[in-house]
């Protein structure tokens, strides 16, 4: 095999895929749209949709969420109530419920929220129904953004959908609930709130939840379950233009990914089945100010109805609703082929296909071995030692782009491929070749030497398929349904294999045998293409918000290496069956040593500020005004400053250059005394951010018009040497309370939650507290066993106050330091104050 030949070869089949899948990708509706008056209307939901977002932010307890968002949502409910034909009957709620739970998302903590608001809505047949189908989406956004895509543009779709459905004039069987929240990126507050407080609830038996990772785009279905494989079939049947993966699913509820949803909620406070859905596409500015309606293409919004719509209208219609608990057991493997339809079949059907296609393969490989059975050892040591090699060259290849990935990281150069994702793929991606075809040239040269090339290339296609049936068998061992990715990597190359056996065994590698081979091996590599790009979609913009602590040129280091190991095993028999690979090989180093030259240089900046495609980079800075006290209630130390956290690896690095006094010398101190280090988290995210890179630049104190009180109400000795404080709490809307217990004191209990403390990472207490507008004090107690000497105290409590909105927000110098930073960086900032008492 002429060695321009197959490389060129390989380049293209590898980027008439990759131009496959792009196409695949970026096709937004499978068929035009419907224009019938039961059909969903896009242009109809992006008006609802641009009046939404044109309210501004919608943080919760801000008259924006609780009251505008609010009324405009009651305004369009009762104009299509008024509308709606005789078949049905709609009924409307406001309910402001206030509640507590634990949850062990980020580390684990408690969160309380108190008046937050929820607008629901049920659409039921005339005579009523008993069971009913729930709609979820939230209309709050997180501070300082409009939050088109998270989640406005999915209530728009709901109003739509409510919209369509109240004109037909067909009854459904069963009612459909939807829930517009007011408080999910609060941590899913108004869900609880809803799910465990509202008289609706116990009707429900399945929910479809509408998120976003991302704006616009394709909806993936992430997330479905528990079980429930009636749940997925409905999808399946009903959508229009399907997108859903269980490898999404199972990478999700993994945790390596820094989000929840209300699923969570839904599934394990209410113990109900759904459907996650979320838009992915364009994750860079999810949760910025650029999350705008406008970046949302109507399309989009069409094809998330026609889906949604049909899902809603065959699971209200449907008798399995009614039954649910009938058909709740066992778990399903789907997945989309490139958008145009969804497999699904029972995990149990699965499991038995995955093994029977290991067993073949195995029972294939094991007679190679034996024939002739005169040679089977010294076959077996060959077949083993090829196997040695291709695991080897994995080895190197990981390795040596790790050490790639670290060097990069450490003189500063850190996502570079940010803005420019090619320079990934020139870098890490071009590394990971050379190793590996270095390693197997080398292997030909100096081990193989004057081998027959056809033998040694039958030799490495099989030993790449002895490792893919191994991993088949171990993956399915452990119960994942996405090894349904390694029997296509088993089963189309061994059927390949099969099929042109005759013709390399008598002509070798002909151009016949080439373009029959790269045929056959079509659609794992199509499909194992469509699945990277996805992941690829998600996790890179999920580096830039990711922290301090994960060097993201490792992460994604780690994705392409592995991606080029899947999509090279079964071309590595190509390098044997070539003359040479020099050219190649030099090639491939020339762009990685020229890209890792540039790259150096930063040449390649992160950042862009781009109109039509903005890389920000995210940066949090709270104006802070902090008071420590003693068992006494004396201050013994106050300060203010304003504390700033950049979201990445890089810190404030880029930052620097433009705001000079944020530089090394005001690097935030630990304070060891207090809970969390003596800083006012919002959430406790700490562990994802390391103090070497977080800032505190010295600021005059913050002069606040609705400052926090703060009291202890009552000190009462329980039995069992106990003590219990009470405290009431006023401030604004979002407030955060840490607990330290002192050495040899124990947090026993408390009010919130279930009752039982649950520790945060690093093992202080953290409560997440919210609420609404008119909200009472928050009253609350702790109770702690404690020794009977304790002169310095059993128990240090800090409370922070964050002002989000309001004339409270910004401080005329975090406002004029706002206005400093380059227009590549989304900047958030708000005042805040914490205090520290020790009791």
């Amino acid at each position: 095999l002429a060695e321009v030949w197959g490389a060129s070869l390989v380049l293209l089949y590898l980027l008439a895929l990759r131009a496959l899948v792009h196409v695949s990708h970026r096709r937004l509706l499978s068929q035009p749209p419907a224009a019938g008056p039961r059909d969903f209307s896009a242009p109809r939901a992006r008006g609802y949709l641009d009046n939404i977002t044109a309210i501004g932010p919608r943080t919760v307890g801000s008259p924006e969420n609780e009251v505008l968002a609010v009324n405009y949502l009651l305004e369009q409910i009762r104009a299509i109530e008024r509308e709606s034909t005789d078949a049905h009957k709609i009924s409307v709620d406001i309910q402001r419920p206030t509640g507590s739970f634990s949850i062990d998302f980020l580390g684990g903590f408690t969160s309380y929220y108190a008046n937050i608001t929820n607008v629901v809505v049920k659409l039921e047949p005339r005579n009523g129904a008993e069971h009913a189908v729930l709609s979820n989406c939230h209309f709050d956004s997180v501070p300082n953004t409009p939050g088109a895509s998270d989640d406005a543009v999915s209530c728009a779709v709901m109003l739509e959908i409510l919209n369509t459905l109240s004109k037909s004039s067909e009854a459904l069987q069963h009612a459909v609930i939807f829930l517009f929240n007011g408080a999910e990126e609060n941590i899913l507050q108004a869900s609880h709130g809803f799910i465990t407080q509202h008289e609706w609830a116990k009707s429900i038996r399945a929910f479809i939840n509408l998120e976003a990772a991302g704006v616009g785009g394709r909806e993936l279905v992430f997330q479905t379950g528990p079980e429930n494989p009636w749940l997925v079939q409905a999808y399946v049947v009903a959508a229009r233009h399907p997108f859903a993966s269980v490898v999404a699913q199972e990478v999700f509820q993994s945790g390596i990914i820094p989000a929840d949803t209300d699923f969570r909620i839904y599934r394990d406070f209410g113990n109900i089945p759904g459907i996650d859905l979320a838009f992915i596409e364009n994750g860079y500015i999810y949760h910025t100010e650029y999350d705008t309606s406008d970046r949302i293409l109507t399309d989009s919004i069409q094809r998330a109805g026609d889906n949604i719509l049909a899902v809603l209208k065959y699971l209200a219609t449907s008798d399995k609703l009614a039954k649910s608990y009938e058909y709740r057991h066992g778990n399903v493997v789907f997945f989309d082929v490139l958008g145009l339809f969804v497999l699904a079949y029972p995990a149990r059907v699965g499991t038995i296909m995955n093994y029977i296609t290991a067993v073949i393969a195995f029972f294939y490989l094991s007679k190679k071995v034996i024939q002739p059975k005169t040679r089977a050892i010294h076959n077996l040591k060959k077949f083993f030692t090829a196997s040695g090699l291709t695991t080897i060259s994995w080895i190197c290849a990981v390795v040596t782009v790790l050490i790639v990935a670290v060097f990069v990281s450490v003189i500063g150069r850190s996502l570079s491929w940010y803005t420019q994702f090619y320079v990934s793929v020139f870098l890490y991606g071009t590394a990971a070749t050379a190793n590996l075809i270095l390693v197997h040239t080398l292997a030909k040269k100096f081990f193989y030497k004057n081998m027959n090339e056809q033998y040694l290339g039958d030799l490495f296609f099989d030993a790449s398929l002895m490792i893919w049936s191994v991993a088949l068998a171990v993956i399915t061992q452990m119960g994942l349904c996405s090894a349904f990715i390694c029997t296509l990597w088993v089963a189309f190359p061994l059927l390949t294999k099969l099929m042109i056996h005759k013709e390399f065994s008598q002509r070798g590698a002909t151009m016949k045998f080439v373009t029959m081979y790269m045929l056959g091996m079509f659609v794992p590599y199509v499909y194992m293409m469509y699945v990277s790009w996805t992941v690829f979609e998600m996790f890179t913009p999920i580096m830039g918000r990711s922290g301090s602590e994960i060097p993201p040129d490792v992460v994604l280091a780690g994705f392409t290496v592995f991606v080029t190991m899947i999509l090279s095993s079964y071309f590595i028999n190509f390098i044997y069956l070539a003359k040479s690979t020099k050219t190649t090989l030099v090639t491939l180093t020339a762009v990685f040593v020229v890209t890792l030259i540039l790259v150096c240089s930063g040449i390649f900046f992160p950042y862009s500020s781009d109109a039509a495609n903005p890389r920000p980079k995210r940066v949090f800075l709270q104006h802070t005004s902090r008071r420590f006290h003693d068992l006494d209630g004396s201050v013994v130390k106050s300060d203010s400053g304003i504390w700033i956290n950049g979201f990445d690896y890089n810190g404030m690095s880029h930052i620097t250059p433009h705001v000079p006094e944020i530089n090394d010398t005001i690097r935030t101190p630990c304070e060891e005394q207090a809970p969390f280090c003596g800083l006012p988290w919002i959430l406790p995210v700490h562990f994802m951010f390391r103090l070497v890179k977080n800032w505190y630049l010295p600021a005059p104190e913050i002069i606040l018009r609705s400052p926090i009180h703060f009291k202890v109400l009552s000190r009462e000795l329980m039995p069992q040497n106990s003590v219990r404080l009470t405290f009431e709490v006023s401030g604004p809307s979002h407030m955060s309370l840490y607990v330290r217990p002192h050495k040899g004191s124990t947090l026993s209990t408390w009010s919130l939650g279930n009752g039982v403390p649950v520790a945060s990472l690093g093992g202080d207490y953290f409560v997440f507290y919210s609420h609404g507008l008119q909200a009472t004090p928050w009253h609350f107690w702790v109770e702690l066993t404690a020794p009977e000497k304790h002169s310095d105290g059993i128990v240090s409590l800090a409370i922070a106050a964050h002002y989000f909105f309001g004339e409270d927000q910004k401080s005329p110098q975090l406002h004029a330091l706002l206005e400093r930073f380059p227009n590549w960086a989304f900047s958030s900032g708000w005042s805040c104050t914490y205090d520290l008492f020790v009791f």
